[in-house]
Formats: structure tokens, sequence, C-alpha cells
């Protein structure tokens, strides 16, 4: 078995939203942490938090208060440019909505990563050929997302999310939008990249059945941890 380091760890945190009618307090104090190699589900009613944890934990927004460790370097007060290369280069992204470019085929969508990073177009074409390979996708490389089902959009999306080798896949009610068989197959999909991969995996998600695929379960309520549960 593969022995289990911290990967991330929020202490304490706080995010405050100003509103017409106050301050609004979305996470209360919150403490999290992952390890790498790990599988976990965050879930919660609406407005339990949750989308703030996952956009705190994927750089896409700022703790009000607290401290965000990220592989062993305090994150916590970077500023935007610096998070966004953060984000670019250690975190992968899937979305109920898969935001897939429509006018990109399924091979130039799981490149768009790399080549933001500046990888030369041929090694980005072979990494991502590889990856579409890894998700049963690569025979569709050259269709364009109107020409997949939403299950196979969702695993192109998964390759992209993969193709940069990032530390953690944050997966945003990933089978939101699909069918319960296939809603399945996706989950399969990502138990198969967190036993045999070791890939770090975050789902976000209000769904029960998606959450027992998880090993460990971290419930919010109210901007707070209310319980953890590991299989």
């Amino acid at each position: 078995m593969i022995k289990l380091s911290c990967l991330l760890e929020l202490t304490h945190v706080t995010k405050v939203y100003p509103t017409q009618a106050g301050e609004y307090l979305a996470l209360k104090g919150l403490d999290f942490t992952l390890n790498r190699g790990e599988m976990v589900a965050i879930v919660g009613t609406s407005g339990s938090g949750k989308s703030t944890l996952m956009n705190i934990i994927g750089f896409l927004d700022h703790c009000t208060t607290g401290s965000y460790v990220f592989s062993g370097r305090d994150v916590s007060h970077l500023d935007d440019e610096e998070l966004a290369l953060i984000r670019n280069q250690k975190i992968g992204f899937v979305f109920q909505s898969f935001f897939l470019l429509p006018r990109l085929n399924a091979l130039q969508n799981v490149m768009l990563p790399l080549l933001y990073r500046g990888i030369q177009t041929d090694l980005a074409i072979k990494k991502s050929l590889d990856m579409l390979q890894k998700v049963d996708m690569k025979k569709f490389a050259e269709h364009k997302p109107n020409q997949l089902s939403g299950g196979q959009q969702q695993r192109v999306a998964i390759a992209r999310a993969l193709v940069g080798d990032a530390e953690v896949i944050l997966a945003d009610e990933p089978t939101g939008s699909l069918d319960s068989k296939t809603s399945h197959d996706v989950m399969q999909l990502f138990i198969e990249l967190n036993q045999n991969e070791n890939r770090t995996i975050v789902v976000i998600t209000h769904d029960k059945e998606v959450s027992h695929h998880c090993p460990r379960v971290v419930t919010l309520h109210d901007g707070k941890v209310v319980t953890e549960s590991s299989s």
C-alpha cells in the first residue's frame, strides 16, 4: 500500500462575501486536509459551502481569513496571477457542464492546458492522444463535442484534467448531467484512476449515490465540516 502524505491543509478558513444585505459568511472557521492519493467526496445541501470550498482548494478564490497550505507552501495570500499559475500546473477541473469548446475537436480540447503552458504542439498532441486512450476516447479524437454523448464529453473533460499531470483532480458535480448508467461508468473511471495511478481526486456532489463511490466522505453544513466517514 502506498503511504499517504498530506497534500493540502486548510486551517480555520473563513470566506466572507459582501451582499446588499450585509456580509455573508460562506465558510466559518473550516478545517480540511487532503492526503496524496485520496479520493474524497465533499457533500452538502445548497448553501452548505461546498462550492466555496472547491473554489478555494482549486485556486479560483481566496480565503478571507485562515491558512491554506498546499504541498508544503502557504498559498493563503498569493495574488491572482500567482494563483492562476498554480491552478494551471497543479489542478485539473471536471465540471457538470463539461466546458468543452464547441469549435474544437476532442484532441484539441484536451491539448489546451498544455498549450497554455507553452508546450510544443507535437508533444502536446502525443500526451493528449495518450490521455484520450486512457479514458477510451482516442477513436473519437477528431469528433467535436456536439458529435459526442454526454458520457463521452465527460471522458474528454477528464482527459483534459489529467493531461497536465495535475496534483489534484477537482470534479464538481461530474455526473449531474448524466443518466444513472453513464454516471456509474464515470465514477468507475475515477476509481480506476485513483486506485491504479494513485491520482488524488475530490468530488463535490449532493448525490449520495456518487459519494458512496468515494472511500472518504466529508459533509458540510452552514460553512463547517459536520461529519467525516471512511469506508
